[in-house]
């Protein structure tokens, strides 16, 4: 059990004893360069800081910077090929030391090393330098005129890094800097103090942050590990915890544990969407580990998009929402289905359509064998379906598989730990980049409200490989021309209007592949202690995002 330490009012740093954090996707490091999965990126916001970040309405509001740039205030050059950042003043690392451009500039070059396998590179995409002009002031500079240049250093993924910690990080030895990746200098509201892998990371305040009354907590206890459901059980009916992320179980399970009175659940909507990931590729273990699950080798089943549809036409969306999250999730065939002037409205995805889905098999020349399984020159349509350890994504995968099973496909299900599936170790068989099964499940979602570093995800780059240190969230493996075509434009599009009509396009057009295939937009639920004040729900960035605020209630 946790001792959670409460004292009186928010009134200076550290005078609230400790907070505990549960979150049962454990984390596995505190670098979001080295891994972009939320179980890294959140604990490691409570100690990075980027420069500018969203709130909980998704509008942009300076971190490390003085302001926003602008045209409007010349942050921005008129021609929209440089972006201008000044620091704030006295800005000091949790060592002590001066925060300056050469860090900004640093954390630039550490990213875009071709050897380092940054997991956020395609915030970098299109830049042709960064520089400090002053020592508190950045200019990034890009090959093309660029639109929306909030990239790069925005949002809890893009943090500043401290040049001199990871001074001998560069390149192929990011992933060697142990010391760097579980402890970084920072400065965020906190410092971490004892880091176990894909178990728990103990923090203390940040003795020079710069907020001097903040934050008010002295220690953050943040455990990883378990499920939803015991860390549910955890904040609501036990209150060993204040704090429990992810709450990914059934609407009546946390309604009955909201009734003790311990806790409440929050909830909001931002671009979570619970998506079927569909391999591309072969990852036939026959294969060698340096072209498995690659482009040299298209997956002998899924590579058909008649037969993709087909899978799709066999599902009945809202059946699984209803039955996984009720009133706090909607059936989509959106990938984006927010904010609204980004929403494409695709609907042809909601009606189940089983014999459609034989048909469409059978046109294909998967005929159903002997066993009831589809064959075709000599294969048998087996599939692979992977996904995290978690009650509603394993009643899903069940679900999914009694309705394949009807159209003629064997379904293999597999679970994993999160910890183990969004690991940053490329060394590990099983993680979500390594994509060594033919279907994955899982929830992806854009930080901030302008989806141009989102829809980036889906470019040919990002595709995970030996060539990349297998970063990037491109899992299907897909690469389409016409698609990359649309991406450029978009980055070259200031217009509001302009932007969400070729976001609404590019949706169209990857849904259409069935490469991903949108099943339920879920919204952000998580639980808070009765005694826990300050928190404010946020669904475009990092949910601790405004941890130095929190203070325990009176």
């Amino acid at each position: 059990m946790v001792t959670v330490l409460v004292t009186s009012a928010f009134a200076e740093r550290g005078a609230d004893g400790a907070v505990n954090i549960l979150n049962w996707q454990a984390p596995s490091m505190m670098n979001p360069y080295l891994s972009g999965s939320d179980n890294d990126t959140i604990p490691a916001s409570l100690v990075l800081e980027p420069l500018a970040g969203y709130d909980e309405n998704g509008e942009l509001f300076p971190r490390l910077a003085a302001d926003i740039p602008t045209v409007e205030n010349g942050g921005i050059s008129k021609d929209l090929k440089s972006i201008t950042w000044k620091l704030k003043p006295g800005l000091k690392w949790s060592d002590g030391t001066p925060v300056s451009a050469k860090d900004v500039v640093f954390t630039a070059n550490y990213c875009m090393d071709p050897k380092g396998g940054c997991a956020q590179l395609d915030k970098f995409k299109g830049v042709d330098k960064v520089e400090a002009l002053e020592d508190l002031t950045v200019k990034v500079t890009f090959k093309e005129a660029t639109a929306v240049p909030y990239t790069l250093f925005v949002s809890a993924s893009s943090p500043i890094i401290q040049a001199k910690q990871f001074a001998d990080c560069l390149g192929a030895k990011a992933p060697t800097c142990t010391e760097a990746n579980f402890y970084p200098v920072g400065t965020g509201p906190f410092v971490a103090t004892n880091f176990k892998p894909s178990d728990a990371v103990q923090l203390k305040a940040n003795p020079n942050y710069r907020d001097e009354n903040k934050p008010a907590f002295a220690q953050v206890n943040y455990k990883g590990g378990g499920d939803a459901l015991g860390a549910a059980r955890a904040v609501l009916q036990t209150a060993e915890y204040d704090y429990a992320l992810n709450m990914q179980l059934a609407p009546d399970v946390l309604g009955k544990m909201e009734k003790v009175g311990k806790g409440k659940v929050l909830s909001s909507y931002g671009t979570w969407v619970e998506t079927l990931f569909i391999n591309l590729t072969d990852r036939s273990s026959s294969l060698p580990p340096e072209e498995r699950s690659t482009a040299k080798h298209p997956n002998p089943i899924l590579s058909d998009v008649r037969v993709r549809k087909a899978l799709s036409m066999a599902l009945d969306r809202a059946r699984l929402s209803e039955i996984g999250y009720g009133s706090m999730g909607k059936p989509t065939c959106d990938w984006i289905p927010a904010p609204a002037h980004f929403a494409a409205g695709n609907t042809e995805c909601l009606k189940q359509d089983t014999p459609g889905a034989v048909k469409l098999l059978d046109e294909a020349g998967w005929k159903p064998g002997p066993d009831g399984i589809r064959e075709k020159d000599g294969k048998k349509m087996m599939l692979t379906f992977v996904t995290t350890t978690n009650s509603i994504r394993n009643q899903f995968q069940a679900i999914i598989k009694q309705w394949w099973d009807e159209i003629g496909v064997d379904v293999e299900l597999k679970s994993l730990d999160t910890s183990v599936m969004f690991s940053g170790d490329s060394s590990s068989t099983d993680t979500a980049q390594k994509f060594y099964a033919d279907v994955q499940m899982w929830t992806n979602y854009a930080s901030g409200t302008d989806l141009g570093s989102y829809v980036k995800t889906y470019t040919c780059s990002q595709a995970p490989g030996p060539d990349n240190k297998w970063q990037g969230w491109n899992m299907p493996r897909y690469c389409d021309n016409d698609y990359e075509t649309l991406v450029t434009e978009l980055g070259r599009t200031a217009d509001v209007e302009k932007r969400g009509e070729i976001v609404k396009k590019l949706d169209t057009m990857l849904v259409d592949s069935y490469a991903i295939m949108p099943l339920v937009w879920r919204s952000n639920v998580s639980a808070i202690s009765s005694t826990l004040g300050g928190h404010a729900m946020n669904a475009w960035d990092s949910e601790l995002w405004n941890a130095q605020d929190w203070h325990r209630k009176k």
